[in-house]
């Protein structure tokens, strides 16, 4: 069915996390943290998705999108700390226009949202922000269907590494994180998957609910050392969630 796969989005998309909580990384990755200063195993999420790791994930042998469609092709655009501008300006580009049955995985919106968290905002700003990421977020998936009119697009939630606590150790000085921007624009795309067939929702949130800083870290899915970011778990669970939406 599927032609090429074609990954775009933000870290939650990319291998260097999952691949430095499993130590497989060159040193320069390793010490530099830029994807491209070194070697790194193809273990995140998209790239699990396309090819299953079967020495690593032995459950999850022969649930890939290359056995399911032998000939795929896969492309992953999606790069650490993207904004929705930065797959307008910087990923879509690479995407040529075509009528080929194309599948994308989209992971968007969490630098939008955590980077406003910054400035902290009031509950008014933050109101307009999450209606302007929702926008803005529209106009990105008209954009993809513009560009490959035959695609499927997984539209993937925004997880809560704080479980519902506001409070992620580590980010902002511990300061409670207002969680109505996540829900909203949660609540957004979830409204537009259901209404358009050539979108499906991959709900992230609710299956990561539960496994973020409200429990202990050898249960947790986000990388002890950037607990924004997803670990080697991370990347299989998040992988997972896109074969069952897929399905």
């Amino acid at each position: 069915m599927f032609s090429q796969y074609i990954a775009l989005g933000d870290s939650l998309s990319i291998d260097m996390y999952p691949a430095l909580d499993a130590g497989e990384t060159d040193v320069a990755v390793a010490l530099e943290r830029v994807p491209t200063a070194g070697a790194m195993a193809p273990i995140g999420a998209a790239s699990l998705f396309y090819r299953n790791d079967d020495a690593r994930w032995t459950e999850e042998a022969g649930t890939d999108l290359v056995t399911q469609f032998h000939a795929i092709e896969h492309v992953n655009h999606a790069a650490e700390g993207a904004t929705i501008g930065d797959v307008f300006g910087a990923q879509l580009p690479s995407v040529d226009r075509s009528d080929v049955p194309t599948l994308f995985t989209l992971t968007i919106g969490s630098e939008d949202i955590f980077s406003a968290y910054r400035n902290e905002p009031s509950m008014r700003l933050l109101k307009r922000i999450a209606r302007d990421v929702s926008q803005a977020y529209d106009a990105l998936l008209d954009r993809i269907m513009e560009i490959r009119p035959e695609a499927t697009v997984l539209v993937t939630t925004m997880c809560d590494p704080s479980d519902r606590t506001g409070r992620v150790p580590g980010v902002l000085g511990g300061a409670r994180l207002p969680l109505l921007p996540i829900d909203t624009v949660n609540q957004h795309i979830r409204a537009r998957t259901a209404e358009a067939e050539h979108l499906v929702l991959a709900d992230a949130y609710v299956h990561f609910l539960g496994h973020g800083s409200s429990v202990p870290q050898e249960d947790r899915w986000y990388w002890r050392r950037s607990p924004l970011e997803p670990n080697a778990m991370g990347a299989n669970e998040l992988r997972k969630v896109w074969l069952g939406a897929l399905r």
